[in-house]
Order: structure tokens, then C-alpha cells, then sequence
């Protein structure tokens, strides 16, 4: 294996799993080393009982990801939580609506779907996919969840040619099914401002993705029941120190599946989970920098 991984590393690639665990020197560009995200908020009554709830906690949180769909949201509640975000120095990430799951085909819904992951199937659904970027970027949001590499691709080149805003971010989704360095640098290559990767990734995997790539890693630090259910929170301190920058993605657990449509008493139950996390970060790492902005 040793002429392999010579190969990888003449390319900047780590020659393996980090299982040193080395510290990363990586940091937002106002010197932060992890951030908060909230997932699953799926309307404006949801986001702002979140926001409320983390206000009377006094934790800062940097990012709300609404997991359904643009399109299932109404013109007047993509502006309200448009505003919402605003007001409350928040990103704001919608999550592109046509995918595999909202698709005419049973194919993602069968055993071997699984490995289809929320991928788009035609060139009509990227199509779709577009004008859900558009609809939402017409309203000012300028943060989206992408589950397609080509999708990706698409979007980036769009961004560039100033088709949409310039100041657009995507998000790589976790169920795309990344979880290797290689992987993540192709993400990055293709235009991800961020990458998600799968669930359960290790310690030495995380810190292996974070030598070969500069973007944000977002991660799991628990997760609804139909995709584990397992709480990482007492991992999060070493996720901080190997893997700087990261969202520390919470409060997935209150919910039963990944569309879970969150109540008012579920976003109060994620703001706990939250502050359960923070306090882990500052009994066993409390020289941690969180970050006091949204942004890059």
C-alpha cells in the first residue's frame, strides 16, 4: 500500500485515517472554530419559538436548516423566515425541494433506494430543482441544502455566470452519502460551501477529511431515530479540535425521521440540546472559539 499512499500525499491527500488525531489550525474567517446549526425547523411559527428559546439560553446559533422542501413552503413563509433570519443574525438554509423523494418513481423508497440517497433522477427534476434556488433567492434567501453532485455543479456554474445571486451557499446534505477525504475534495471542487458527511463518521475519518479540505465540515452531534439515533455529544470537544471549522449540527434527536414536521415544543426541546452541547464544549474544551457571527 505504501507506493499508494505516497501517491496521495504527492496530491495533497491524507495517506490514510488521521488516527493521531491531529488539531486543526483552521478556523472561520472571524477566528471561530465551531458554530451552531439547528435542522428540521420547518416554518416561521417553529424558526421563531427556536430563536425565542435560544435567546433565553444565551447561546448564539448560526444556522436554521429547513429540511422539507422549498416548495412546500408558501411565498409568505419563505419571507418570514427570510426575515426572521435577518433579524436575528441567523442563516437561514432552505432545502431544495424536487428530489428523490418527492420523484414519480418508488425507486428511493425500496431496498436498493438506499443507494440512491436524495439524488435527482432526469434532467426535468434539476430543471425543478433550479427554479426552487430561484423562487427562494427571488425572496433573499441565499443559503441551500444540496442532495445531487450534479445539482452542485449546476448551481455553481450558475453562480458564476450570474444566474443567481453570487453571494449563494450550498450546503452538501449528509444524504449524499460522503465520508472520505477524496470525496470531500471533489464537493469542494464542484462549488459546496460546506459538506456534511455521513452520520457516523470517526474521529480519525473526520480529522483525515479536514487535512484535504478548507471549507466548514458539518456533523451529526445526534440524530433522529431513523437514521441511528445515537448522541455524540460527549465526542463534540475532539469533533471541535480535530475538524475546525464545523457546525456542530443539534437537536436532531427530539425528531423521529429527517422531515420530521417539528412542533413549537420540539424546537424548545433542539434549544436544549443545544445548550447540552455547549456545556460538554466548555467542561472538556473550554478554550474552544465559538464563532460570535453568521457568515464565512
Amino acid at each position: 500500500m505504501e507506493k499508494t499512499r505516497n501517491f496521495l500525499k504527492s496530491i495533497g491527500m491524507p495517506q490514510g485515517d488521521a488516527y493521531d488525531l491531529p488539531t486543526s489550525k483552521k478556523r472561520f474567517s472571524d477566528g471561530g472554530q465551531y458554530r451552531f446549526e439547528v435542522p428540521g425547523i420547518q416554518g416561521p411559527k417553529v424558526m421563531e419559538a427556536l430563536l425565542e428559546e435560544m435567546n433565553k439560553y444565551e447561546i448564539a446559533l448560526h444556522r436554521i436548516t429547513q429540511t422539507q422542501g422549498i416548495m412546500m413552503l408558501t411565498d409568505n413563509e419563505i419571507i418570514a423566515m427570510v426575515q426572521l433570519a435577518e433579524q436575528s443574525g441567523t442563516d437561514l438554509i432552505l432545502a431544495i425541494g424536487p428530489r428523490a423523494t418527492t420523484d414519480t418513481s418508488a425507486s428511493v423508497n425500496t431496498p436498493e433506494g438506499v443507494r440512491m440517497g436524495y439524488r435527482l433522477r432526469g434532467q426535468e427534476q434539476v430543471v425543478r430543482a433550479v427554479e426552487d434556488v430561484k423562487r427562494a433567492a427571488e425572496f433573499g434567501c441565499r443559503n441551500f441544502l444540496v442532495y445531487d453532485e450534479g445539482c452542485l455543479w449546476l448551481l455553481n456554474e450558475m453562480r458564476k455566470a450570474g444566474e443567481i445571486p453570487a453571494n449563494c451557499r450550498f450546503k452538501v446534505s449528509a444524504h449524499m452519502g460522503h465520508g472520505n477525504p477524496c470525496s470531500a475534495k471533489v464537493l469542494e471542487m464542484l462549488g459546496a460551501d460546506s459538506i456534511n458527511p455521513v452520520r457516523d463518521i470517526q474521529l480519525q475519518m473526520l480529522a483525515a477529511m479536514r487535512l484535504a479540505i478548507d471549507i466548514p465540515i458539518d456533523i451529526h452531534t445526534e440524530n433522529p431515530k431513523s437514521t441511528g439515533g445515537f448522541i455524540r455529544h460527549y465526542e463534540v470537544p475532539e469533533m471541535i479540535r480535530v475538524a475546525a471549522p464545523i457546525y456542530l449540527k443539534t437537536g436532531g434527536s427530539v425528531a423521529a425521521t429527517h422531515s420530521w414536521d417539528s412542533t413549537i415544543e420540539d424546537a424548545r426541546k433542539r434549544a436544549k440540546q443545544v445548550a447540552l452541547v455547549k456545556r460538554m464544549i466548555d467542561t472538556y474544551y473550554p478554550e474552544a472559539v465559538q464563532s460570535k457571527r453568521r457568515g464565512n
